[in-house]
């Protein structure tokens, strides 16, 4: 007697014989068009809130491959995107000749890189705190960087920049797309969440790679990796290469957003927070990766409106905002070890085992 598969079974099995690539292009491309949608249908100040979010998610998505891929914990990503922000706004510094704006993410990137290979060489023979204490040095290092070379780097005030225009052939495809204007702050938001929907996708086929497989093997047991033939030095050099790679992308999209590279944008604060983004919205996902930012993001602000709201002065309301963010962060951490992402998938899991 042949037995039917229910339709929501077999959907669900096409979807998973799909190729890794496929899947996560056809992710993408429903993400664009609902970014164009959020994008098209917020307002200037959410836009800009939306600019942040993507920066900080395009970060959060690197230290995710880092420690939750690969078990390495940093708690120098602020000072990486430092790197791609400073080196952002010296190449957009002039208002002549200055380089298109792709060349000058990718630039930021690869400069990022480097650093990254010169600091993970040597940090892949430390574990555990031992490595968190070496880029935690690094992160206090970084900004006083900025502060020795003042001349070169602005000091204390940073370096201001100028966002490039849009290109005429953007403003006619997206008036043609959507029927409305450009605007500068717009046309940020669309670069910062272009930039994350390709570093997700890069780092999504990534880890579902042979190279993913070997980080996950040497984060969940190191003898049984040596044992089997895998490099640990040099998987985890890759791992944090690829995070500094992706810290360095964030940090010259935030340079775009903010519009200016100073020291206290890079301190250890914003190395916390995105640390404390994987974890709330869970290790090794970058879905997790990408609702940790949201949180991070939006939080602060809601969390002070309904102070204001209350009753409370803006100063209050605002020392506010750290105390429930942080407060949720002990909450998720007690109530959802894994994260949101991770429990919620374990739950699910659990309702469809047979009973």
């Amino acid at each position: 007697m042949a037995t039917t598969v229910p339709a929501s079974m077999r959907d669900r099995l096409s979807w998973r014989r799909l190729p890794p690539l496929a899947r996560h292009l056809l992710v993408a491309l429903v993400g664009l068009a609902l970014i164009v949608v959020v994008i098209e249908t917020a307002g200037s100040f959410r836009q800009g809130q939306l600019s942040s979010m993507a920066y900080l998610a395009i970060a959060a998505g690197g230290l995710t491959v880092l420690t939750g891929q690969s078990g390495q914990l940093s708690l120098g990503h602020g000072a990486l995107m430092a790197v791609g922000a400073y080196t952002t706004a010296l190449l957009l510094q002039s208002r002549a000749g200055a380089p298109p704006l792709v060349v000058v993410l990718a630039i930021a990137t690869v400069v990022t890189l480097v650093v990254g290979v010169a600091v993970g060489i040597p940090a892949a023979r430390l574990h555990g705190p031992y490595i968190a204490g070496a880029t935690l040095s690094l992160a206090v290092a970084v900004p006083g960087v900025a502060l020795y070379f003042s001349e070169q780097l602005g000091g204390e005030q940073g370096l201001t920049l100028r966002v490039p225009e849009a290109p005429v052939w953007l403003l006619d495809t997206m008036f043609f797309i959507t029927g409305q204007e450009l605007t500068g702050r717009k046309y940020v938001a669309y670069v910062a969440w272009f930039c994350l929907v390709l570093t997700y996708l890069l780092l999504a086929n990534l880890g579902a790679s042979r190279v993913g497989r070997r980080w996950r093997a040497v984060r969940d047991d190191e003898v049984a990796a040596a044992i089997a033939g895998i490099n640990l030095g040099r998987a985890r050099v890759l791992a944090f290469v690829v995070s500094a790679a992706a810290a360095g992308l964030a940090g010259a999209v935030m340079a775009l957003v903010v519009r200016v590279s100073a020291p206290s944008g890079f301190t250890l604060t914003l190395s916390l927070g995105l640390l404390s983004a994987i974890v709330l919205g869970g290790l090794g996902s970058l879905l997790g990766a990408l609702i940790g930012a949201a949180i991070l993001t939006f939080l602060p602000q809601v969390v002070t409106s309904i102070g204001q709201d209350a009753g409370l002065s803006d100063l209050q309301a605002a020392e506010l905002a750290p105390l429930v963010y942080g407060l949720t962060v002990i909450l998720v951490i007690l109530l959802a070890p894994a994260g949101l992402v991770g429990t919620i998938r374990s739950g699910l899991a659990h309702r469809r085992r047979p009973t």
